[in-house]
């Protein structure tokens, strides 16, 4: 990978609907050479857009994480069971663990579905982290420009980190209980939701399906917080830059110690440690993270030495578990796909539902 290349993927990952002189600006490149990379970015598989929704305008307030381990003959039975529940939105597998974001209506079904998985035997008893959405419980959602920019030595961030739910507090509505979606909103909310498997239907590149040019009903949701555009990365499918390479997934879980402060220990990670959680869940008894580990020489940090992470993470949790894994073996049966939440409007087939003739 070209430095053009990664600086192109850092201001991407970014999501700011900045104007292109801006981005063209931030990326010091011509023209033309954004527009090429760009392209190559999402032909490549490197990138993908999605547009995530806030869990609680959708009527499911309930989002849970689950890192499982499958038993290997029954894989495939967990994949599929796990796919086929209605509120699952992004399973990541691979031979040996799988990551699992669920969105629920009821406090009762996270217990239910760890239950129901348990009970089949389809895995040994998963870690599993449930929170409400309508707080700062998720304030890292598979956001990896922190992680990107730091291997590609850039200096600092622009938009790092995105989280998932929230107040969704704006000037003109600040309170939580107002965020209902009238039928419009909800078909709105819908259609964006959708756009990205429907520009692939109709043979658009990946990169031309943000937030630009979007009708006001749309652009309202984005403005006020109840839908979000992204850039997402796809670790196993980077190649190196400059001998550095994120091909590692971490996965770090624990309790959280008394008066332990989430955000203090992702300022800590971050600003001494040097490490960009691409995933951060805060629940009530257990913290996750998650993390990508690069091989090869280190980006120079610039800043002195960096302090030890397992021992900063001693600090806040206890009865740590690590789990990792190469990048390279995961692949993605459902890769956030929040247009299962909301059906499509009548006369409109699901995308990927096949028409019939008569």
């Amino acid at each position: 990978m070209t430095e053009s290349e990664a600086r192109v993927i850092a201001v991407l990952l970014a999501a700011r609907p900045d104007h292109e002189r801006e981005r063209l600006h931030q990326v010091g490149i011509p023209r033309s050479t954004y527009h090429a990379v760009r392209r190559r970015s999402y032909q490549e598989g490197w990138l993908r857009d999605r547009y995530v929704p806030h869990p609680v305008p959708l009527g499911r307030p309930y989002v849970t994480v689950l890192v499982a381990r499958p038993y290997a003959d029954r894989f495939d039975e967990f994949v599929q069971s796990a796919a086929a529940d209605p509120g699952n939105v992004v399973l990541w597998t691979s031979p040996h663990i799988s990551v699992a974001v669920f969105f629920h209506t009821r406090p009762s079904e996270p217990q239910r579905l760890v239950q129901r998985l348990v009970a089949q035997k389809l895995v040994a008893p998963p870690i599993s982290v449930t929170v409400r959405a309508d707080g700062p419980t998720i304030p890292v959602y598979f956001d990896f420009e922190g992680l990107w920019s730091h291997l590609a030595g850039f200096e600092g961030t622009l938009a790092y980190p995105h989280g998932l739910g929230g107040s969704g507090e704006t000037p003109e509505e600040d309170s939580s209980d107002q965020m209902v979606l009238t039928n419009h909103q909800q078909w709105a909310l819908g259609e964006l939701l959708r756009r990205p498997f429907t520009a692939a239907e109709q043979g658009r590149g990946g990169h031309l399906v943000g937030p630009f040019g979007l009708p006001f009903s749309q652009r309202r949701l984005l403005a006020k917080g109840w839908i979000t555009h992204r850039t997402l990365l796809d670790p196993s499918q980077l190649p190196n830059f400059e001998g550095k390479s994120a091909d590692q997934v971490v996965l770090i879980s624990g309790t959280p110690r008394a008066g332990a402060r989430p955000e203090v220990l992702f300022s800590t990670l971050t600003r001494e440690s040097r490490v960009y959680p691409f995933l951060f869940v805060v629940g009530p008894d257990r913290w996750l993270l998650g993390a990508l580990g690069g091989s090869g020489p280190r980006a120079e940090d610039g800043g002195g030495a960096r302090r030890p992470v397992l021992p900063t993470l001693r600090e806040y949790l206890e009865g740590i578990e690590i789990i990792q894994e190469p990048a390279s073996g995961f692949s993605a049966p459902v890769d956030h796909r929040y247009d299962r939440l909301i059906p499509p409007a009548k006369g409109h087939p699901a995308v990927g539902t096949p028409k019939t003739t008569s």
